[in-house]
């Protein structure tokens, strides 16, 4: 068994335009590392759910964190259900001669797995350090650390990235070939998420001045 793929599994196999299947760890990782966002999905007496939420990997496992008051997160801590994570990048828009042909450039991970109740102090600190420290890298070491009680009412869950797999899209439009010889513009508008300078806290003590981590993103 290759160890640097994850196994193909019929949840995880891609069917439709099966080229696009990447299955190799470190790609689906990367990709994971960029998102700020997933979409938890799950199922309670028959009627789906889909929960958007941040997220944060550390090496095998993601992360997501909420408050010990949350519906959704005693429901998978007691329940153990079974849950299905995504996340997408776009990367661009994907514009051919025909309609029919439009589509987008992206890089897309889905995961199934159980969540589990993460108990260790130790783990649940080193999470939301890298939680915020995905968000705005520097900030952790530069604001005040969760107070016990703080700490209290944060439920952490883990969920091991056994089963995964992720479709990528690149490249310019694919046109019918007949379509190529026609008067319309086709290409690839690139699409990113930037960060914009940033704007101050209307509260913020006079003489703060911005931290060096944000003005060098």
């Amino acid at each position: 068994m290759d160890m640097s793929k994850f196994p193909i599994t019929d949840k995880t196999e891609i069917t439709r335009l099966p080229k696009r299947g990447v299955y190799d760890k470190e790609a689906v990782f990367q990709i994971l590392d960029e998102a700020l966002f997933c979409t938890l999905a799950y199922v309670r007496e028959g009627q789906p759910f889909q929960i958007p939420t941040g997220f944060v990997r550390i090496e095998d496992k993601i992360y997501i964190h909420g408050s010990v008051g949350s519906f959704y997160m005693r429901e998978l801590r007691d329940k153990k259900q079974s849950v299905c994570v995504s996340v997408t990048l776009m990367d661009g828009l994907v514009l051919a001669r025909s309609a029919f042909h439009h589509s987008v450039n992206y890089r897309s991970v889905v995961i199934f797995g159980e969540p589990q109740l993460v108990e260790s102090k130790d783990e649940l600190y080193d999470a939301l350090e890298a939680f915020t420290e995905k968000m705005c890298r520097g900030r952790w070491n530069d604001v005040r650390k969760p107070t016990e009680n703080e700490w209290k009412t944060t439920m952490l869950l883990s969920i091991e990235i056994k089963e995964a797999s992720a479709k990528v899209r690149t490249g310019p439009p694919k046109d019918d070939e007949e379509d190529y010889s026609m008067d319309v513009w086709a290409g690839v508008v690139p699409l990113k998420i930037e960060h914009r300078a940033p704007i101050p806290d209307p509260d913020l003590k006079t003489g703060v001045k911005i931290p060096e981590y944000l003005v060098k993103r």
